[in-house]
């Protein structure tokens, strides 16, 4: 067996990360039901919170961990319903350049 040198290449990719991060659309703001809230490119996201991303189960702990508790509680009082919260997600990934249904992490590879 012929052992290579693996790894003795080192790519320097910060340039490349902040042009691909200085070409990502701004934050969205959005209005529903005079509740007024501002959401950043999906691909923006912190890495942590990228892979909870597009799961249903999580999508009230996005929102707080995003806007806040207080926000999501005046989401509440404003009397969202589900739909609201798929409206939201639709037009957040619409203006973050993913593709419904596509999740974060395969839209950045």
């Amino acid at each position: 067996m012929t052992s290579k040198n693996v790894g003795s290449e080192i790519v320097d990719l910060n340039s490349l990360a902040k042009q691909r991060r200085d070409a990502l659309p701004k934050p969205t703001t959005f209005n529903l039901f005079d509740v007024t809230f501002t959401l950043p490119p999906i691909k923006a996201l912190p890495f942590e919170l990228q892979e909870r991303v597009g799961d249903l189960d999580n999508t009230v702990a996005v929102l707080k961990d995003l806007l806040g508790e207080d926000k999501v509680k005046e989401m509440y009082a404003a009397g969202y319903q589900f739909s609201d919260i798929e409206l939201i997600a639709e037009e957040w990934q619409k203006r973050s350049g993913v593709e419904p249904g596509e999740s974060p992490a395969s839209a950045a590879s």
